[in-house]
């Protein structure tokens, strides 16, 4: 294929939200790639003329919840660009609810869910229902931590918890004894890795910002196969899925997304895959064989942070390979050859979607039924996104703290000095400190010295912060 056949690539980022890709990722395309940046607010008719302007076939990047519906609509503005992933596919992003309405569709297995945007029948159901239950936010800022899930043992809890949250929709869920809950990444629809997180001993919550525990052996294969199908759902070129391990054995999805925290390697080899699948084929398949991640796993975390452009080679028959080809591993029922995993988990070519599948005019309930608009549930035209600090279901205020304030707060967080903080300070600048706080706290974890210890702890320091409402 001649280079004037490969389509125009074009990265799609947006003010206050951190890249998922840049140029590195995408090391081998022959042609420049293109940046195109949304600025918010009434920023919809210039971003589309610059991407016509710049000749874009392919926008590459995740969109945030707070943006979603604006891009539903820029995406119908151009038709001939192909967004990856797709809005269908970033469907699940924009909140729980979401989720939740997708695993419907699919009949994929999830708790038991109740969603009320009529506060009144919520408040019934809380009277009736059996405890204990989890409430969730359903749609707003980043959810590190767990910070936003809520177990819940009686009807004067939950009441008291939406009374002072004022979650909307009210978002409820069973309560499910588990093992353990394990994140797997797809690519593909091609599990790369996966991993998992155990709740410390006498807790339910398995973050490990919570105190609990993560590691890579022995994912069960129930699991890895509810994450394929639930990518393959999602006609997803990309995506993770993290999955509850109940004390009965049985699996059901907690959350999906194709905005993830990812180490650099990975999104390498998402760069390599899509790289692939756009130049038909021309340019080299990405090989990850199944399980590389109980090898990689072994390697500090603070390693792989820094680790890019992995590389494995196939699995071919010979003195050696004799030897090593005969090492089997327990899968299922039955004992099988490593390599003989990745013809039955392959990676698949995912093309695009000709139809929209979640229009915003039937789906986008979130903002059709506002919380002050509950009384009369009448159905008002869609909104405009709010500013990236717009918490969605709660009437929050644009959070502006000076760099003196920044850097008090900094400060006041165990295991960041005067020396850390001017660090954070100078990488990021006191502007985007918040948004990184509210949306993607994984980020700060790409910063020299900063680990995830620290993180946790700042994160604990935040939403004590916003519990005491900005004073």
């Amino acid at each position: 294929m001649s280079k004037k056949k490969l389509p125009k690539l074009g990265f799609l980022y947006l003010d206050y939200v951190l890249r998922f890709f840049d140029h590195s990722n995408f090391k081998g395309w022959p042609d420049k790639i293109e940046s195109v940046t949304y600025h918010w607010k009434n920023d919809k008719n210039r971003f589309i003329k610059e991407v016509k302007k710049k000749k874009i076939d392919v926008l590459i990047g995740n969109i945030p919840a707070t943006a979603y519906e604006t891009f539903r609509e820029i995406a119908r503005e151009l038709p001939g660009v192909r967004f990856i992933p797709s809005l269908d596919t970033q469907f699940s992003n924009k909140s729980k609810e979401n989720v939740t309405r997708f695993a419907w569709k699919y009949h994929l297995p999830i708790p038991r869910t109740h969603i009320f945007y009529d506060r009144d029948k919520g408040y019934k159901f809380l009277e009736k229902t059996k405890y204990p239950k989890i409430i969730k936010r359903s749609y707003g800022p980043s959810n590190y931590g767990g910070y936003f899930v809520h177990k819940v043992d009686s009807k004067k809890e939950a009441v008291k918890l939406f009374n002072k949250k004022k979650y909307h929709p009210m978002y409820i869920q069973d309560f499910i004894p588990m093992q353990a809950d394990i994140r797997v990444m797809l690519i593909g629809h091609k599990p790369v890795c996966a991993f998992w997180r155990r709740p410390p001993k006498g807790e339910w919550l398995t973050n490990t910002s919570q105190g609990g525990s993560m590691d890579y052996q022995n994912v069960p294969k129930s699991v890895l196969d509810l994450a394929v199908k639930t990518s393959k759902a999602a006609k997803a070129e990309y995506w993770a899925c993290d999955i509850a391990y109940g004390k009965d054995s049985k699996v059901r999805i907690l959350e999906c997304a194709t905005a993830f925290a990812a180490f650099p390697y990975v999104r390498d080899w998402i760069g390599e895959y899509l790289m692939w699948s756009l130049s038909d084929k021309t340019l080299r398949k990405p090989h990850i064989p199944m399980f590389n991640w109980e090898e990689l796993g072994k390697i500090d975390s603070s390693l792989l942070r820094t680790i890019r452009h992995i590389n494995f080679g196939k699995y071919s028959p010979s003195f050696d390979g004799a030897y090593f080809g005969k090492k089997k591993k327990t899968f299922g029922k039955e004992k099988v050859y490593l390599h003989k995993l990745d013809k039955k988990y392959q990676m698949f070519d995912v093309r695009k979607k000709l139809f929209e599948e979640w229009p915003s005019e039937t789906w986008n309930f979130q903002d059709r039924f506002a919380l002050k608009s509950i009384k009369s549930m009448k159905v008002k035209n869609l909104k405009r996104e709010k500013t990236p600090f717009a918490s969605g279901d709660e009437a929050s205020k644009k959070i502006q703290l000076t760099h003196k304030e920044i850097h008090k707060f900094l400060t006041s967080v165990k295991g960041i000095g005067e020396k850390k903080a001017k660090v954070i300070l100078n990488d990021l600048k006191h502007s985007k400190i918040v948004q990184t706080l509210q949306f993607e706290p994984e980020a700060l974890l790409e910063i020299k010295g900063i680990s995830k210890s620290i993180v946790d702890s700042l994160m604990k320091k935040w939403n004590e912060f916003l519990e005491k409402g900005n004073k």
